[in-house]
């Protein structure tokens, strides 16, 4: 099969934003960047293309410190927790990670040789600015250590960006600040000499990238960008004069640490890097993966309240390396997932941990549901009763209708028998993975219409069982259209694989046959029969409203 028009031969590094490790994942977190993330890498891997998937954690942000603290912990024993907890989860989802970085000694080699060539470069400014300020304590309150109204949008945020709009809020910048740590604890503002990254003097060059960019990635991200891009473009610091973090290295800015949004590209770097070495590669640097000598597909999965860091702080990051590393060619955003119409709150309780969703309810079901309810254009919604009515008239109803009705027709031919197969039919199976294919490519990528996709052929293959085995046909008459019939199903299996992974993988293992998403694999002319299996539905005795949705103690 000819390559799509947007297909890319290049071997792909797909990163998932690291998440901060001050607590397990949510349902919200996972529908988000990760399982966007791992549905592309498992379709890259079933087309036969070369692709990385990694993460790690990121440990140094200042939420960690206020989680701790609310939990009666210290930082770095919730990092360990948290780190745990997150990669536990991420398997129990099915999250096919090639790595999932440690923050190691060579995590922390290549932030400090990151931001040492960018200082050394003269990247880097010092500029005195008005900082938070607790009385009580005598420390500065920044990013995560701050709340207050944001100042574009005026909706209840914490300092730097804004989660409600995504803008970028000046280090004094918040309306009626307040301290996370104690509400009752007067804020006021301290000037402080730090170090920044000055973003406007990349406007030229930033406005280039996204404007070639428009095109192909997602309207909500393009408008965004354009208009951060139609202001003036605040310094980002790099330096702050508070506790947590990793020790800025700078004569300028003694006792201060870094900003752990600076962490994002070299921890990510060294993510790619790390995910080499546990597939067998041994790259000569921690930084090797994106160096642009490579030419590596560069792809990130974030969500929308990042966006400002990952779409304009870290490519002009990269920019300012002057060509040592390869730009991302595609920056794939999500919007937020609430919970029965409401945000996911850890604080308040209105919260379903992915870990005690898949303890409950089938692994195939709970993706399956999270792709069809993915918030790829606007806020989306998770709720239980219409996961249960999905799964049980949309997916798990019809799917093992056909089982039951294939399961039929076999016993009149046998288990294992070589089937012919109508060349019309071959072309049935080419259009259906060029079409689930067209989901699954980053321009027009789409886990909605993918698992829409996957109903609809469910579905027809259903009835088409229906109408030959009411035929009651003779044996010899019935394999033909039995072979049809299996190499649709082994083409739809393949091409629902990145979605239903626990139920494709034992498909095919019954049936003998590799996933494959390609065209070229069902031109044979011949199939056989197999016992196609069940896809197990949510347990009678599990309601999907007596799923845990309280939250739960880290420590």
């Amino acid at each position: 099969m000819a390559p799509a028009p947007d297909e890319d031969a290049r071997h792909t590094l797909v990163i998932g934003g690291p998440p901060t490790s001050n607590g397990d994942l949510h349902v919200g977190h996972v529908a988000g960047p990760y399982v966007g993330a791992d549905v592309h890498s498992r379709y890259l891997r079933a087309a036969g293309r070369e692709v990385v998937f990694a993460t790690g954690t990121d440990d140094s942000q200042t939420y960690v410190v206020t989680s701790a603290a609310r939990l009666g912990t210290t930082p770095p024993e919730l990092v360990e927790k948290s780190t745990g907890l997150i990669k536990g989860t991420f398997e129990a989802m099915g999250v096919d990670l090639d790595g999932f970085a440690p923050t190691d000694d060579g995590y922390k080699w290549n932030v400090y040789d990151y931001v040492n060539r960018l200082y050394s470069m003269g990247k880097f400014r010092l500029r005195t600015v008005r900082l938070p300020y607790s009385e009580k304590t005598g420390q500065f309150l920044v990013e995560g250590l701050i709340g207050g109204d944001c100042p574009t949008c005026l909706a209840d945020s914490r300092g730097a960006i804004c989660e409600g709009c995504g803008h970028p809020i000046e280090t004094d910048g918040l309306i009626n600040p307040w301290s996370i740590a104690d509400p009752t604890d007067p804020v006021t503002h301290r000037e402080a000499d730090i170090l920044v990254f000055p973003l406007e003097e990349y406007r030229e060059q930033l406005t280039a990238y996204h404007a070639e960019k428009a095109s192909t990635w997602r309207p909500h991200v393009v408008s965004m960008m354009r208009e951060l891009l139609d202001r003036p473009l605040p310094d980002f610091p790099i330096t702050y004069p508070v506790a947590w973090g990793h020790p800025a290295p700078f004569p300028e800015t003694p006792g201060q640490v870094l900003n752990a949004w600076l962490d994002g590209m070299p921890a990510s770097n060294y993510c790619s890097t790390y995910a080499q070495r546990e597939l067998g590669y041994e790259p000569p640097t921690h930084d090797d993966a994106w160096r642009a000598e490579h030419d590596a597909r560069l792809v990130f999965f974030v969500g929308f309240d990042n966006l400002y860091i990952w779409s304009l702080v870290h490519i002009a990051e990269l920019i300012a390396h002057e060509g040592k590393y390869v730009l991302p060619d595609m920056i794939m955003c999500n919007e937020f997932y609430e919970l029965e119409n409401e945000k996911f709150s850890t604080s308040k309780g209105h919260v379903v941990w992915a870990r005690d969703l898949v303890a409950e309810v089938p692994r195939d079901i709970a993706r399956f549901y999270l792709n069809l309810s993915a918030p790829e254009h606007a806020r989306t919604n998770f709720s239980r009763a219409a996961m249960e009515k999905m799964a049980a008239e949309r997916l798990v109803g019809p799917w093992n209708e056909l089982v039951g009705t294939l399961a039929k027709l076999t016993a009149e031919v046998g288990v294992g028998e070589d089937l012919p197969v109508r060349p019309e039919t071959a072309e049935r199976c080419a259009a259906m993975v060029k079409r689930f294919s067209l989901c699954f490519e980053l321009t027009s990528f789409s886990l909605s219409r993918a698992a829409d996709l996957v109903v609809q052929h469910i579905e027809r293959l259903r009835a088409l069982a229906e109408q030959v085995s009411a035929r009651n046909l003779d044996p010899d008459a019935l394999r033909p259209h039995l072979g049809d019939l299996f190499l649709q199903l082994r083409a739809l299996t393949s091409c629902m694989s990145p979605i239903l992974i626990d139920l494709t993988a034992r498909a095919a293992l019954a049936g003998g046959f590799e996933l494959r998403i390609s065209a070229d694999a069902y031109r044979g002319g011949h199939t056989t029969a197999f016992a196609v299996p069940v896809l197990e539905s949510i347990p009678s005795h599990v309601s999907t409203t007596d799923l845990p949705s309280v939250a739960t103690s880290l420590v």
